[in-house]
């Protein structure tokens, strides 16, 4: 990979401080980010192997992190539904799931977040070894977390004994970029042993462990009515709550809730977009920041969300809080920014790696193309500018210029630098339609989320 400078972009750090340069230099050796500053502090190396001059025309943010995403070959084909109501129709997809199937919805939205900016994404899905082999062709980096249920009739999931084996032979593949959790699909899924399984893998292993909770009213009131308690409460008698610990959602939580997830380290995933579309609520995310709690950005996956931006996460998740509060102010852009960037890291315990533009850290990053209708016109005034505002609330995946992960460019004028896409996706295309007739003979299936 050698030496690679970027120069002339103006570089959105999201460092603790927020740095901005307006004219800013990043350089870039092997898989590290060496140097990043403005162009008079900069003093360029003799080695340079590769230059890209941004001309002013470009921003540089930190690669985008999405912290909970559901592969799938399946979009737009499960829809009007609200969540209890939604749910066993995606089990469909589960029923009749084959690994080949796996690995096309694996290739089909690690391209799609990639190409959106995405440079890391917690993937909960199954026969995720085929998930790290597409992360393998494009160069995604990767967090997958298997999903495991071990209740009755709930075979078409995986299973601890699956999740442990994926534990044991891909954690830290791939150069470190591929790393395994302990997933939990929910309490009306999964056994105590289960959680207990999860929490010794996680104390054994050193991994992390995820889980789905409080995503709509009626899924909390049913867990209240069937366990006789809240569900972070539940998790909390479980042992699984915990700075290893990130729980998807957490739309209905109360305050007592609230304090356990702060007190006890626990961090959340955001998906404002899919929480919206299934009817879900809007989640109380100022009052867990306010709390202390770490809260990344998720879209959910393309079945739920049908969009894998995170530019529009970030500014549905802005614009949510402002209009459940009345509050313009509430949430603002550079909030949006570092929850889909630092915080997200923080949340995959990797903020010492990715998540900002900082000498040391791995090279992920975006370089985004400003001279375009719905960015301009560019604007400067006392050294302040209206970009961050226009990435956040303007900005769109298509706007992406390139991406670079671990030091490699993965996407270059917005294409793959791996892989045919047309070709790519004539075999995705393909293996949905055969997906779709094999999941037409389990449709008899269905079942309701909760027995009566």
């Amino acid at each position: 990979m050698g030496c690679t400078v970027i120069r002339n972009a103006v570089v959105f750090t999201v460092d603790n401080n927020n740095t901005l340069h307006p004219n800013g230099v990043i350089v870039l050796r092997n898989d590290r980010i060496e140097a990043v500053g403005s162009a008079e502090s900069i003093v360029l190396p003799a080695d340079v192997t590769h230059t890209i001059d941004c001309q002013g025309q470009m921003a540089v943010i930190p690669g985008l992190i999405d912290v909970h995403s559901h592969s799938s070959l399946l979009r737009g084909v499960t829809e009007n539904l609200q969540l209890l109501e939604w749910l066993p129709r995606y089990q469909l997809e589960h029923r009749a799931l084959t690994e080949e199937d796996a690995y096309y919805a694996a290739i089909l939205c690690y391209l799609e977040a990639l190409k959106a900016g995405t440079t890391c994404v917690m993937d909960m899905y199954r026969y995720l070894y085929r998930c790290a082999e597409a992360a393998a062709v494009l160069g995604l980096r990767v967090n997958l977390v298997p999903y495991v249920a071990d209740q009755p009739g709930k075979d078409f999931f995986e299973t601890p004994e699956t999740n442990l084996k994926l534990i044991q032979t891909h954690h830290e593949s791939q150069n470190g970029r591929v790393r395994v959790w302990f997933g939990l699909e929910h309490l009306f899924y999964c056994t105590p042993a289960a959680f207990a399984k999860a929490r010794d893998c996680a104390n054994h292993y050193g991994v992390r462990i995820h889980t789905h909770s409080s995503e709509q009213r009626e899924e909390v009131e049913a867990v209240i009515q069937h366990f006789g308690k809240r569900p972070i409460e539940l998790f909390s008698d479980y042992g699984i709550l915990g700075p290893d610990t990130a729980i998807a959602h957490c739309v209905w939580l109360n305050a007592d809730e609230i304090k356990l997830l702060a007190d006890t380290g626990t961090s959340v995933a955001h998906c404002p977009t899919s929480n919206a579309k299934l009817a879900g609520g809007i989640a109380p995310i100022l009052e867990m920041q306010q709390a202390g709690i770490i809260v990344g950005l998720g879209t959910d996956g393309p079945i739920s969300n049908n969009s894998l931006d995170l530019f529009e996460a970030m500014k549905m998740a802005s614009l949510l809080q402002k209009v459940s509060r009345y509050d313009a102010a509430a949430l603002p852009a550079i909030d949006a920014l570092r929850m889909a960037t630092i915080e997200g890291a923080k949340l995959l315990g990797l903020d010492h790696e990715i998540g900002s533009l900082e000498p040391g850290k791995k090279a992920d990053l975006v370089l985004l193309d400003l001279w375009q209708p719905n960015l301009m016109p560019i604007v400067w005034e006392d050294g302040d500018t209206n970009i961050l505002w226009n990435l956040v609330y303007a900005a769109k995946g298509s706007n992406v210029h390139t991406v670079f992960v671990d030091g490699e460019m993965v996407i270059q004028a917005g294409r793959s630098t791996r892989v045919e896409e047309s070709i790519i996706l004539e075999s995705i295309q393909r293996q949905t339609l055969a997906l779709l007739k094999r999941r037409q003979a389990f449709k008899s299936t269905l079942v309701p989320v909760v027995s009566q």
